[in-house]
């Protein structure tokens, strides 16, 4: 069925022929990851569409299909099939039998090598005396199916899980809602201009902790950044934590509400906002936002914990004082809005199940 012969490669190191960048994979005797090692900027030497199993394990284990063209490894044997048609359905049925047919048969001393693999026997579906290859896509098409179904269900019960556990499921906007979103709309109501220090204190600036000195762990670690919220680990080391339910200010400006305890580097200053109710105090970091990060602060010019202090934010006001209530129901209203459509998604979903099992 294939011609079996080894992989073309270059004779160079892993670090001469592997790039952070690289688009092509290199195919090694790897057991996870489809055998890829890496990926290199150099040009594949190995025609994809075809079957890659190293010759040095104990049997097919290291069987894989390698849709695209590759660069090759040493005891790597390359998989060329002889007949049409051929694809990723095809491969799979192929490589789990051929799992199946070397299982027990090889051990240390007697390797799965090529002379093994063109002995290789395997069974497959057959129709007229011929492979059923219509039978065999066919076969894995409804696999996939299957499991993209049971991957769905999975997810759309997490998800009704997660909007029940959060409160999330009530996306029903109370009169009160209603009325500050027609009054925000129609622009009803005053602004003013406060000082960030004068409203919650002074601001607090987090302290450095180098990479290499991070012990892994479960608390949050926040740095400058927007890549995952800024959080650029978590760490087991013995920092001062600081409270949920307030905003961080990276050395760029960009201000950021956390709902979990976490530490600080000496690139985030934290504005203590945890006596606010919680949705005051997104507004606050969304208010934050709007005037710290516009482009003032840079590489050359970072932001700090006293320029925190020195910060002055857009607020409702009502008598005077910022609107707390006004923020919160606001800031509500938009959440409910929001959900709305992924709650209303979540139980066509499950109402779509729910009739599918009572009727099998």
């Amino acid at each position: 069925m294939f011609e079996i012969n080894p992989t073309k490669y270059y004779k160079l190191s892993n670090e001469e022929i592997i790039s952070e960048t690289g688009k092509v994979a290199l195919i090694s005797n790897s057991s996870i990851n489809n055998g890829v090692m890496g990926f290199s900027n150099l040009e594949p030497n190995n025609q994809g569409n075809t079957i890659t199993c190293s010759d040095t394990t104990l049997g097919a284990d290291t069987m894989y299909y390698q849709e695209k063209d590759f660069i090759g490894y040493s005891h790597i044997q390359h998989f060329v099939p002889k007949f049409n048609p051929f694809n990723r359905a095809i491969a799979s049925i192929i490589i789990s039998v051929c799992r199946v047919s070397t299982s027990k048969k090889y051990d240390y001393g007697n390797k799965f090598n090529r002379d093994s693999m063109n002995n290789t026997k395997i069974q497959l579906p057959t129709k007229n005396g011929q492979i059923d290859f219509d039978f065999m896509e066919k076969f894995i098409a409804e696999l996939e199916a299957e499991r993209i179904a049971e991957l769905e269900a999975e997810r759309i019960a997490e998800l009704e899980a997660y909007l029940l556990a959060t409160g999330l499921k009530d996306y029903t906007l109370t009169e009160k809602e209603k009325m500050t979103l027609e009054q925000f709309e129609s622009g009803n109501f005053e602004w003013d201009i406060f000082n960030l220090e004068k409203l919650f204190g002074k601001s607090t600036r987090g302290k450095r902790l180098k990479s290499g000195d991070r012990i892994s762990g479960n608390l949050p670690f926040v740095t400058a950044g927007e890549a995952d919220e800024g959080i650029s680990a978590f760490i087991g080391n013995e920092v001062e934590i600081f409270s949920e339910n307030t905003t961080t200010i990276d050395m760029f400006g960009s201000a950021k509400y956390r709902n979990y305890k976490y530490g600080g580097d000496d690139h985030v200053a934290i504005v203590h906002t945890e006596k606010l109710p919680k949705f005051a105090s997104i507004f606050i970091t969304t208010a934050i936002h709007k005037t710290s990060y516009a482009g003032q602060f840079s590489y050359s010019r970072n932001f700090y914990a006293k320029d925190a202090d020195e910060l002055n934010i857009s607020l409702p006001v009502q008598n005077n004082q910022p609107d707390y209530e006004f923020m919160e129901s606001f800031i509500s209203a938009i959440q409910k809005l929001v959900i709305e459509d992924v709650v209303l998604y979540a139980d066509r979903k499950i109402n779509a199940t729910k009739e599918v099992v009572q009727k099998s």
